[in-house]
């Protein structure tokens, strides 16, 4: 048996020194967690990574004025109004309050002078606006003492509704409801995918191995990540994604090679053999997948968004670590365990050996499929591409405040802001530049430009103006109307920008403005992804055409697996569209439709799903290379490979699917859609691709599958193919 590949090597290595390969695995993992532990995660500022126009503004603000979250209090009377003096009372109580609250600054009310914008226009409504000093995280800290007094307010004044939004409260009550989603998330991703692996490998201590070595990977990467982002500072939600695809695509990993040890164990091999031949099989297989998903991953980094490329950092690690762990420590712990791998056994289930001949559900449906590969061929892309109709409309946008759930009291209180005062709790923000902001050039200009705002109807009161300290800064608030992420607010803010702030402001030397806010942050974004998507795209697509056609060394296996998984993410983002953007889901998963997918989402998701399809389509192909390199002939090669992956395939997919699904249960509208569409397109690519169109389509293909032009033989072998003897297929 010849099996002298980099991946052979390292399970050998591994196998014959036990000891130090889990040891020095250990050590890595605690290293990196208590080395990342103690330096702790170093996120960046939202204020210093947007982009364009509105990430200009940001920054202008962020680094000129003293952190700080801005907050409101609504007095609100159902029958009388800001004149009464009961209401005065009320209001002069709030202000009171809050002005004895630590870390509080900045109090002013509707009776301030230049503040009578702060009263709706029906005059039953009113506005105390207010600061907490601190970062946004800080600020969050801080929040509590100012909601009590507003509370102990709103108890002094029961004739009144007094309430608090803004900045730190509402992220307290959203912050709080999320971490409880992710938390139920957690807890339940780890059972579920045990019962999983139980269920497919009938004993405890081998459905523990790939969980085990899954969270250790996410572990030590966690570790990893907090010592990288001391240099590279990444995005708060890093761990949570990391531990998404590092329980995913680590628990594959796993499952490939342990059963693929299994197989060959059930073949007569004796257990150093069936070890060798699983690590230069499955682990030559599994280090093919992991370096086409990173590379998969590589192509956030063109994105030019600092989330984006945070969250390509903590991928490619933690498919690193898990690719380095199930090639290195999960051999030494395989032959370490020996026959024991399989105690713990669940009696029901038995003892859970692969069959010669693979699944016999799967086999049955195999021979239909290579019975009649044309109907095979036509029916499946049909079904596929019926999908991927709806997705011809889909529609992106920032989910705005209406896809926030609104049980909680914080948005109940803001769209009664929003009723009384349009556009006034998420208003444009303006960013004047300029050597002094007081000078009478720079405030006769930002005067003309209020001015000129509110006489097109679009923008409204409260206008409100701010001045940093050493008055190089001017912030002008200026409430759009709309609910900040529809077409009213989107024309509000292009007439801002286009016509008022060129003819205003923008017309005094050396000053310089940027608008940012809500809608402005999204427009841009959604831009920056219109532009860089197809570069993320194209990247993507060229890295791993290049890598399946050196490994392969075959031109149509590439072009194939790319068209195929088109076909996968194509239906993907048609059940998104259907379920989300059309609202279909709406009652099984209880959420009200805002008529767009979210921004972010479908380039995420095509990076995600592309890398993580191809485990299945590496591992498979693989297996059908193999055979056919010994002889088989490529219909009895595709017929075994795919036989013999089936169950270990399915299992995997089955562990995905429920782990994604999970998030389709969260509160957040994002989460629920980023849910959905992984769980459809993992589970439409392991059964109708893979079980359907990638077996017909190389039935029809034949010895097409591998040509290989001679005018590219000079391209370098990823690894020397295993020759493994006759024993299994």
């Amino acid at each position: 048996m010849s099996t002298d590949n980099l991946a052979a090597r390292a399970g050998r290595w591994s196998a014959r020194h036990r000891r130090t390969a889990i040891l020095g695995w250990l050590a890595f993992v605690i290293a990196a967690a208590v080395g990342g532990g103690s330096l702790g995660l170093n996120t960046f500022a939202w204020q210093e990574n947007g982009p364009g126009e509105s990430g200009r503004a940001d920054a202008a603000v962020y680094e000129a004025f003293p952190q700080s979250a801005g907050e409101m209090v609504l007095i609100q009377s159902e029958t009388g109004s800001a004149t009464d003096p009961g209401f005065r009372a009320a209001v002069a109580d709030v202000q009171r309050r809050l002005e004895a609250v630590p870390h509080v600054s900045g109090v002013s009310g509707p009776y301030d002078e230049g503040r009578q914008g702060l009263i709706s226009r029906d005059g039953r409504s009113a506005l105390v606006n207010f600061e907490i000093a601190g970062d946004f995280q800080l600020a969050q800290e801080r929040v509590d003492p100012a909601l009590a007094a507003v509370a102990a307010a709103a108890a002094a004044h029961p004739e009144l509704r007094i309430e608090q939004f803004g900045d730190a409260s509402v992220s307290k009550a959203l912050g709080e409801v999320f971490e409880r989603d992710f938390r139920r998330a957690e807890t339940l991703s780890l059972p579920i995918t045990l019962i999983i692996l139980v269920i497919a490998f009938g004993s405890l201590v081998a459905a523990g191995l790939p969980v085990l070595l899954a969270l250790s990977a996410v572990a030590g990467t966690i570790g990893l990540i907090s010592i990288v982002s001391q240099a590279l500072p990444v995005d708060e939600s890093i761990s949570s994604l990391v531990l998404l695809i590092g329980l995913a695509v680590g628990v594959d990993y796993s499952l490939f090679y342990l059963r693929r040890e299994r197989e060959e164990r059930a073949a007569g091999r004796d257990a150093e053999a069936a070890l060798e031949a699983a690590a230069a099989t499955s682990g030559r297989a599994v280090l093919i997948s992991g370096f086409t998903v990173m590379v998969a991953m590589a192509g956030m980094y063109f994105t030019g968004s600092a989330t984006f490329s945070s969250f390509a950092t903590g991928t490619i690690l933690v498919v690193a670590v898990a690719m380095i762990g199930s090639i290195t420590v999960l051999p030494a712990l395989l032959s370490k365990l020996g026959d024991r791998v399989e105690r713990g056994r669940i009696p029901f289930l038995g003892r859970r050996r692969e069959r010669p001949g693979g699944s016999r559900l799967w086999g049955a449906a195999l021979d239909r499929v290579l019975g009649h590969p044309k109907l095979a061929v036509a029916l499946a892309t049909a079904l596929l591409l019926g999908l991927s109709i709806p997705a011809l409309s889909l529609k992106t946008g920032v989910p705005g405040t209406d896809s926030l759930p609104r049980d909680l009291a914080v948005m109940q209180t803001f769209d009664r802001i929003e009723a009384a005062f349009p556009g006034g709790p998420l208003p444009a923000v303006v960013a004047v530049e300029a050597d002094d902001v007081t000078s009478p050039a720079v405030t006769a200009a930002i005067a003309e430009m209020e001015e000129r705002a509110l006489a097109t109807g679009r923008m409204r009161e409260p206008v409100q103006v701010s001045v940093s300290p050493d008055k190089s800064v001017a912030q002008v608030l200026v409430p759009l109307t709309g609910d900040g992420a529809d077409e009213q607010s989107k024309q509000a803010l292009a007439t801002l920008r286009e016509q008022i702030l060129p003819a205003t402001i923008g017309r005094v030397d050396g000053v310089e403005v940027n608008v940012s806010g809500m809608t402005a942050q999204n427009e841009d974004f959604n831009a920056l992804m219109a532009a860089r998507g197809p570069v993320v795209f194209a990247f993507v697509l060229t890295m791993a055409f290049l890598l399946l056609l050196i490994t392969f060394r075959s031109i149509v296996i590439p072009i194939k697996a790319i068209l195929l998984n088109l076909l996968s993410v194509g239906a993907a983002y048609g059940v998104l569209v259907l379920g989300f953007q059309q609202g279909h889901l709406e009652g099984l998963l209880g959420f009200e439709s805002t008529g767009t997918i979210t921004s972010w989402l479908p380039l995420f998701l095509f990076v995600i799903l592309f890398g993580l399809s191809m485990d299945y389509h590496v591992f498979i192909l693989s297996r059908i290379r193999e055979a056919h390199d010994r002889g088989m002939s490529t219909d009895e090669a595709v017929a075994s490979g795919i036989r013999s992956t089936a169950g270990v395939v399915t299992s995997a997919a089955v562990v995905m699917v429920a782990v994604f699904a999970i998030f389709a249960t969260l509160t957040a509208l994002e989460f629920k859609q980023m849910g959905v569409g992984l769980a459809v397109a993992i589970l439409i690519d392991a059964t109708i691709v893979r079980g359907i169109l990638l077996p017909a389509s190389m039935k029809l293909l034949g010895d097409w599958n591998w040509y290989f032009p001679k005018r590219l033989r000079w391209l370098p072998t990823a690894s020397p193919e295993p020759e493994l003897g006759a024993t299994r297929a």
